[in-house]
């Protein structure tokens, strides 16, 4: 009969397996996350692009170039131009709340209108995901035609999102660990205590698992926590040889002890404690292990 504290060993390498599963799943994520924000990122160039593109449209001027677009801080970008050019503020407002509302990663952003020689702020304004934050003064006053910068300052809590992947990912790498780890340990404690509660009758012995008892002809006698797990063994493969090693390996190596003669003690000790019953006997079978005998003679 398959002895279910198999689990115990078992529970080990599953738990180890998991977690190793569970650690490269999070740092695979990690690197999807990351990858899909330098995809964003990049996206959020072309539509800087896009934003130029229209200004000069709107200037009158469809054959010049868009500058290419330049990173020059952390979160800041600048859009610069081949030739002059002149805008209408609320059409820039307009057009660059119409193109960066398809960025995912953009909330809150200041733009910044800069003449080329002086580096003067020609023209700003701030948006914000709350509307009622934003700031948008003179809309209606056209600008000269000049040689314009147009730098765009995004707020950095949408474009961290690959740097935080690595912590946001192990979040639930950790709770799951958690989650395993307490699981393991119920597990092991119900099994410790006798597989719930089962109760097991032969002769005139009944072996409650759960309370660590037997009771023999109207005596309850306690069990430890050790004999309790022993004779759960015996219990579940009566009148059946169980190898030494496992009962070593079951009961004490696999919580990391290595006994030599501890065996022979408790065996003995269970031994003491089944003797109100002379149907049952714990012997040894020489070079294999032990085995619970039950005889059915009166």
């Amino acid at each position: 009969m398959f002895d279910s504290l198999n689990l115990l060993s078992g529970e080990r390498k599953y738990l180890c397996g998991l977690i190793l599963l569970s650690f490269i799943s999070v740092i695979c994520a990690a690197f999807s996350i990351a990858g899909n924000d330098d995809f964003d990122i990049a996206r959020r160039e072309v539509l800087l692009r896009r934003i130029g593109h229209e200004l000069l449209l709107q200037s009158g001027d469809s054959t010049s170039r868009v500058l290419p677009v330049k990173k020059i801080a952390e979160n800041e970008y600048q859009v610069s131009f081949e030739n002059e050019l002149t805008f209408q503020p609320a059409s820039l407002v307009n057009t660059t709340s119409r193109l960066l509302a398809k960025d995912p990663l953009t909330s809150d952003y200041v733009v910044s209108v800069l003449t080329c020689g002086n580096r003067s702020v020609a023209y700003g304004y701030a948006i914000s995901k709350n509307k009622k934050d934003d700031i948008v003064p003179c809309r209606g006053r056209k600008q000269p035609r000049e040689c314009y910068l147009i730098n765009v300052k995004f707020k950095p809590t949408g474009i961290n999102t690959a740097k935080n992947g690595y912590l946001l990912g192990s979040l639930p790498f950790l709770a799951f660990v958690g989650f395993i780890f307490v699981k393991s340990v119920k597990l092991r404690k119900a099994l410790s205590n006798g597989q719930g509660t089962r109760i097991f009758t032969f002769g005139s012995v009944l072996f409650n698992a759960q309370e660590r008892q037997l009771v023999i002809n109207k005596k309850t006698i306690d069990l430890t926590g050790t004999e309790t797990r022993l004779l759960l063994i015996f219990a579940l493969s009566p009148n059946q040889t169980i190898e030494r090693s496992r009962l070593q390996k079951e009961i004490w190596e696999d919580e990391g002890v290595i006994v030599g003669r501890s065996l022979d003690m408790f065996i003995s000790k269970l031994r003491k404690k089944l003797e109100l019953d002379h149907n049952i006997n714990i012997v040894v079978i020489r070079g294999k292990g032990y085995k619970l005998e039950i005889s059915t003679e009166e």
